[in-house]
């Protein structure tokens, strides 16, 4: 009850401040392309349930392009309005919405498309026991994801070797240590990267501490051990195809 208080007060408050930004920066996108400015895609959330999942359109309205499901800091679907609005994080912004509508939480693994849950082990479906989130661990140790596969030639291929094994096990530590309290420190953290990443990763670095994360978890959030090609959590096989 406390988290689904927090969930609406939260999210109420951050989208009526946000309306004097939000406004602007609509008009803007629609008028690139006179496209809508709101992007809508399925996601999967708790259960396995369907949801619609709104994003502020950063990208040409190209239906043929839909089967890229992670993008990189050079993609050439991204508009010029719509790299000033990623840099900011403002098309996360109409997930509060989706918070309001009861599909997601503030805090909790982030949503993930069906051809992604599809790949899914038995293990890492546990992270749909619970509703998805606007941040968790993962968001904060990833949040320069588009930078990091920059350079890929198959970014969906690379996000499954290289961000999957670790993001997906960093949401089954929220899953299995879940408290109102981490949800306010996760809060807490996403805030301070804006300001300082580093400082946020740390910070991420000794919740994974005091709950006793795997030394490896630890390793990688610390940046002592580098990205290499690693088994999703429930599996001893690195991700060779997108194919379930």
């Amino acid at each position: 009850m406390a988290k689904r208080m927090f969930d609406l007060v939260f999210s109420f408050i951050v989208l009526s401040l946000a309306i004097p930004v939000l406004v602007p920066i609509m008009v803007l996108i629609w008028m690139q392309d006179f496209h809508s400015p709101l992007y809508a895609s399925h996601r999967i959330g708790k259960g396995g349930r369907h949801f619609l999942f709104f994003k502020i359109r950063t990208m040409v309205p190209d239906e043929s392009l839909a089967l890229v499901d992670t993008t990189t800091a050079r993609d050439p679907r991204i508009t010029a309005v719509g790299h000033l609005v990623r840099a900011h994080k403002l098309d996360e912004l109409p997930q509060f919405v989706n918070v309001l509508r009861g599909h997601m939480s503030i805090v909790g693994p982030r949503p993930n498309v069906k051809r992604e849950t599809d790949l899914y082990t038995e293990e890492e479906r546990k992270l749909l026991s619970v509703k998805p989130g606007i941040t968790d661990m993962a968001s904060i140790m990833f949040s320069n994801l588009a930078e990091r596969l920059s350079e890929s030639k198959d970014p969906n291929l690379d996000y499954n070797q290289l961000i999957r094994p670790w993001k997906s096990r960093l949401g089954l530590l929220y899953v299995e240590n879940q408290s109102f309290w981490l949800d306010l420190e996760v809060v807490g953290l996403t805030a301070m990267s804006f300001i300082s990443r580093s400082g946020a990763v740390m910070g991420v670095a000794k919740i994974l501490k005091r709950i006793g994360a795997p030394n490896e978890v630890q390793q990688i959030v610390l940046g002592e051990r580098t990205l290499s090609p690693y088994p999703p959590p429930g599996s001893d096989q690195v991700v060779m195809s997108r194919r379930p």
